[in-house]
Formats: C-alpha cells, structure tokens, sequence
C-alpha cells in the first residue's frame, strides 16, 4: 500500500513538472508569434484601415462598396461612404483630410468616362490643393489647382446645410439654400486661385484669380499652338492682350 502511494505521488510530481514546462513553452511560444512581424508575398483585400493606438483612423485603403464617408473627429458626416475606391487621410484628429480617388468605365456607344483625383484639406474644411485627371470620351481636363476656402468648420456647415434642405417651403428653402452658400465676412466659401494644366479646350494655361475667385490673369497656348497673355477686369472681361499678331 505504501509503495503505492509513493508511486502515484512520484508520477504526480513529474506530471506536475511536465506540464508546467509545456505551459511555459506555449506561453513563450504564444508571445513570439504575437510580437513578430507577419509578412506576406501577396495579399487580396477589400479594406485596410491603418489607425492610431487610440483607434483613430490614419488612412483607409478601400474598394469601392467599402469606402469610408467623411468623418470629423472620428465621427462620420455629411453622406454615406461606398462611393470613394482609393485612399483617404486623417489628421491627428481623426479628421478626414485628403485622399486619392480614382475611377474609369466604359459606356454603352463606346463613351467612357474616367478619374483621378487628389487632394489636401484645409484644417477643419475642404480640399485647398488638387491634382485631377478628368475625361469624359476625351474631352479631358488635368491639372494642378489652388483654392481658397472661408475659415468655417466643414461639420458645421453641413449639419446647417442638412437642417436647411428638411425646410418644407421651396421657396424659404432656397432663400436659406442662398444665405448658406453666401461669402462669410466677405470670404467666398470657396474660391479656385490658380489653376496650372491643360483645359478642356486643349489649352496649357496658367489661369490667376483674385480673391472671389474671379480670373484676372490667364497666359495659354491654345489648341492650335498660338500663345498669348490675357489681363482680365472684375467682369471677366479681357482689357489687354500680348500675344503674336
């Protein structure tokens, strides 16, 4: 009898023994793989989010039914996302604040119509600096752009833009739809600077606006390769031409 309780409390000790060496590997073991770099040759995926420890987006990377909508301090705004395949960038905030879209499609006839647009956002706005390749069956349009915008938070905006358009009157509703898109103290909500590219006309141009957004400077090539400098006044209108005669 008391060889075998000694026996059993011998294979205990060295079960006891085996099994917490076994618990110890694994738990190494475990660590290691979920300190250590994954690294994959190839990889297909819908949707990357890459974000902040906090949970903060920093960059989506998406398809189009998964693109992401706006978001404002991590809060989404404005309109549903599923609309917007490529890359968008957020501030420290969480705040969207530019990205690269992309699209191209055939049409029925042979049409097609086709995209790329980049661009970086004014703090709490809109987008200020572009890069845009635009086509409609070849009527393109690709340049660089500047644009100036109000100093107005975006989220407000579109939470007053959003409360105007549920106004049941149409006439009240345009006449707040008007105030809305108003200059805010004397500053156009948004007004394009300069524009550096090649026009739908076929024209390079380097087209130079003053503050509302009006041309007042325009020096092209056009299509037929004649160059010339146009000076503009308040109306658009060209009061002084240097070119070839």
């Amino acid at each position: 009898m008391t060889q075998n309780i000694e026996r059993d409390i011998r294979f205990l000790k060295r079960y006891a023994v085996v099994t917490s060496t076994l618990l110890v590997v694994l738990s190494v073991a475990a660590f290691a793989r979920a300190t250590q770099k994954a690294k994959f040759e190839e990889i297909d995926v819908e949707r990357i989010n890459v974000v902040e420890p906090n949970g903060m987006y920093r960059m989506v990377i998406s398809n189009r039914p998964r693109s992401i909508g706006p978001i404002y301090k991590g809060k989404p705004f404005g309109y549903a996302g599923g609309s917007r395949p490529g890359i968008i960038f957020f501030n420290d905030e969480g705040t969207e604040n530019g990205g690269l879209t992309f699209a191209g499609q055939g049409q029925p006839g042979g049409e097609y119509r086709a995209s790329t647009h980049m661009s970086f956002d004014q703090f709490n706005q809109d987008q200020v600096v572009n890069l845009d390749y635009s086509d409609s069956s070849g009527t393109r349009l690709m340049g660089f752009s500047i644009n100036d915008r109000a100093n107005v938070d975006i989220y407000d905006m579109v939470k007053e833009r959003d409360s105007i358009s549920k106004i049941i009157d149409p006439a009240a509703r345009r006449a707040a739809q008007a105030q809305w898109g108003a200059p805010r103290n004397g500053v156009p909500l948004n007004a394009q600077r300069v524009f550096i590219g090649r026009d739908r006309a076929k024209a390079a141009i380097v087209n130079l606006r003053d503050p509302n957004g009006r041309p007042r400077l325009r020096m092209l090539v056009d299509s037929l390769g004649t160059p010339r400098i146009e000076f503009l006044d308040e109306a658009g209108k060209v009061v002084q031409t240097i070119g070839r005669n």
